[in-house]
């Protein structure tokens, strides 16, 4: 059963938002791993990101999977996510995983992954 965990970002609730993010189990293991201060980093721009929609911080890719977009310390830092909008009260970006990108693309198979963890999550949620 996939959990998730909402980190506690800066109170900016008088700001517009134009979606909150959840993070599954797999994307809380790859944050909680990472130095503090990268933490920091990668949690400030996904709280910008949900504040501008802007794609330089968040990025459709392809199937309905989309990429949180962080550059620090040298280190491309990547989490793919997925958009939930089943409950009309919130618009919900799930992120999925997290990974360091070495190369200029994603790599096709951290998509795939993605796009499992996104149909085992729609799949959990229905049978509830």
């Amino acid at each position: 059963m996939e959990t998730y965990i909402t980190f506690a970002l800066l109170d900016y609730s008088w700001l517009m938002r134009y979606f909150d993010t959840r993070f599954l189990e797999e994307a809380d293991k790859f944050i909680a791993a990472l130095k503090p201060k990268t933490i920091k980093k990668l949690l400030y721009n996904i709280d910008l990101a949900e504040q501008t929609n802007d794609p330089r911080l968040f990025k459709k890719l392809k199937n309905d999977i989309w990429e949180f977009r962080t550059k620090y310390e040298g280190l491309q830092i990547r989490l793919l996510a997925f958009w939930d909008k089943s409950n009309n009260k919130e618009t919900l970006v799930m992120a999925t995983h997290g990974f360091i990108k070495k190369v200029d693309k994603v790599p096709e198979n951290e998509i795939e992954r993605a796009i499992r963890i996104r149909e085992r999550y729609f799949e959990t949620k229905s049978k509830k």
